[in-house]
């Protein structure tokens, strides 16, 4: 079951936590979430699944910036979620979609205890601009049934920044592997 909106609001403080909290942005059954003013793209010409790989910060300006196709961003959300009892899962806004642009390419799909900013894997199928502070997605709380075990993975867990992909970590790699990638 999805949880309405005002069941959203009852539950902030105990099972969930979205912060900063503005009710404008509170819909029947989900919560928009906002796009902080930052991206990273990569610069590798092929992304190795196996390797940490490089990347670049591109700030987003007030006037906008135009994501071009055929190219990845990882952005973040302005909002800091945290999650108990619950699944949280974002899914693009139908507005965004219907001018072509994905919002995450696979993971919507959270972790019940998950802490942090959401990471977004954005796509444009075509050139568009987008702006900081845009509600970019929405939030869905979905109920769980059973024992619940909750998420407390040191790869993406209270987050506090964009996360590019630390898929390498399972194949052996270090956080000074991806340091040294960095400062290459």
């Amino acid at each position: 079951m999805i949880l309405s909106g005002e069941e959203i609001k009852k539950r902030l403080g105990s099972d969930l936590q979205i912060d900063p909290f503005n009710p404008d942005q509170l819909n029947p059954n989900s919560y928009n979430l906002t796009l902080h003013n930052e991206l990273l793209v990569y610069e590798e010409v092929v992304l190795d699944i196996k390797q940490p790989n490089r990347y670049r910060r591109i700030e987003i300006p007030e006037a906008g910036l135009v994501l071009s196709p055929n190219q990845i961003y990882l952005g973040r959300t302005i909002e800091h979620t945290e999650t108990h009892n619950l699944v949280p899962m974002i899914e693009g806004r139908s507005s965004l979609g219907r001018l072509g642009l994905f919002v995450h390419v696979t993971s919507g799909f959270g972790d019940v205890g998950f802490k942090g900013y959401w990471t977004l894997e954005m796509f444009a199928v075509q050139p568009i601009r987008i702006y900081p502070g845009i509600q970019i997605c929405q939030i869905i709380y979905h109920s769980l049934v059973g024992e619940v075990s909750e998420y407390c993975s040191s790869k993406y867990q209270n987050n506090s920044d964009i996360q590019p992909s630390l898929l390498y970590k399972e194949f052996g790699g270090s956080d000074d592997d991806q340091q040294l990638k960095l400062n290459f």
